[in-house]
């Protein structure tokens, strides 16, 4: 019987702080609110890299959610239950990114607008495909996964008919779509369904490895496996053709060029993104290999323990952060209760602040979120039954 693996817990545990960082700076950073700080003829390379270490939370989570579900095979349970937990909480996750978490991005229950469909929206949907893929053998769930992975760039340049436009967006296209036919958008669909996927069919095979035996034998498989998928990225992106549909291109100095090479493309997942986030994971997730969690990283354990409650809730403290600093600091603070596409357009040009106070709320936040997930997690293990949905 396996029971939790203190490698996940600390992996996603950090993902999860990262990820506060980003979403800090989303609520809180003046420059943010002008211009994409990957857009690398505006942003300084700070602000690029402050965005840019967050874009490996998202790859971590999916892969560790389908790990989840293969810990908890190795665990005892069917693969009959372990299907239905996947489809109920593939369900839960889906209806909670489209009412709690809307509210706590927005501030705003106008129900005119149905919200911002992100990695919860694609968590719970990917959940729902893999309650499927558990039942086939695992050669055959690594060799869909790998294909997703790999080859969906190979759909870039396909354009649908209109009637299938929406479909297309939530599949492979970011895109912000009117659902109620004639009105502006009403559905910002920030991440698409195939790649992540992919990405989740290859956790769950991952999740195989904590059943060998030899923990140096795993040590070695994830390393080395980490290690083949970083050399890969920096291959395929050197040779700058298939894998991105934005290509590098020299900078006028070295960090200029750099920057650009790391640019790549979120929205839906490059290959290039993917291979760039997860191979540094797994070799992580390849030197956490068997730790025990102490003061130093026990915390990051907590946290990884509870990670959807941890994620609804951090939400509601990032932005009651920056609404708040921002009103003692004499602002206007009434677009943060506005909806896209208002809200957009009535952000001050004052508003928000420099990163230093970005990262000085992000330090608060995790003060605030750490002995909460605590509780959290102390009340579940009591308690258990639903709980274990949140």
């Amino acid at each position: 019987m396996i029971g939790r693996i203190a490698s996940v817990d600390v992996l996603r545990g950090l993902a999860m702080v990262v990820m506060v960082l980003d979403h800090t700076r989303d609520f809180a950073h003046r420059e943010s609110f002008l211009f994409d700080p990957t857009d690398l003829e505006q942003a300084t390379p700070d602000m690029f890299l402050t965005r840019w270490i967050t874009h490996f939370v998202a790859p971590i989570f999916v892969l560790l959610a389908g790990t989840s579900a293969r810990l908890q095979v190795l665990g005892g349970r069917s693969r009959g239950e372990i299907a239905r937990f996947l489809v109920v909480r593939g369900v839960w996750l889906v209806v909670l990114e489209l009412t709690v978490v809307r509210l706590g991005i927005w501030f705003n229950a106008d129900p005119s607008f149905l919200g911002l469909l992100q990695v919860i929206w694609v968590l719970g949907v990917s959940m729902i495909v893999l309650a499927a893929l558990v039942f086939l053998p695992d050669l055959l769930v690594a060799a869909i996964g790998l294909v997703i992975v790999v080859g969906h760039n190979a759909l870039d340049g396909f354009q649908p008919g209109p009637d299938l436009q929406l479909l297309w967006s939530v599949l492979h296209v970011r895109d912000n779509v009117a659902v109620f036919s004639g009105g502006p958008p009403d559905l910002f669909i920030l991440y698409p369904l195939i790649p992540w996927i992919g990405v989740m069919a290859m956790g769950y095979v991952l999740g195989s490895v904590y059943a060998w035996e030899s923990a140096a034998r795993r040590r070695r498989a994830l390393l080395g496996l980490g290690i083949v998928t970083t050399v890969a990225w920096v291959v395929i992106r050197a040779i700058n053709d298939y894998g991105d549909p934005v290509p590098w291109r020299p900078g006028s100095d070295a960090v200029g060029t750099l920057l650009s090479f790391l640019n790549v493309q979120k929205y839906p997942p490059s290959l290039d993104f993917l291979a760039m986030t997860l191979g540094p994971a797994l070799i992580l997730l390849g030197l956490l290999d068997g730790v025990r969690p102490g003061r130093t990283l026990g915390w990051l354990a907590t946290l990884g323990a509870v990670p959807l409650f941890f994620y609804v809730l951090q939400w509601f403290v990032a932005h009651a952060l920056a609404v708040a600093v921002e009103a003692v600091a004499g602002q206007d603070i009434a677009w943060h209760f506005m909806t896209p596409p208002e809200r957009f357009s009535h952000i001050p040009p004052d508003a928000g602040f420099p990163l230093p106070v970005v990262y000085l709320l992000w330090v608060t936040a995790i003060a605030i979120l750490y002995p909460l997930s605590r509780w959290y997690r102390g009340v579940r293990a009591s308690r258990g039954g639903l709980l274990r949905y949140l």
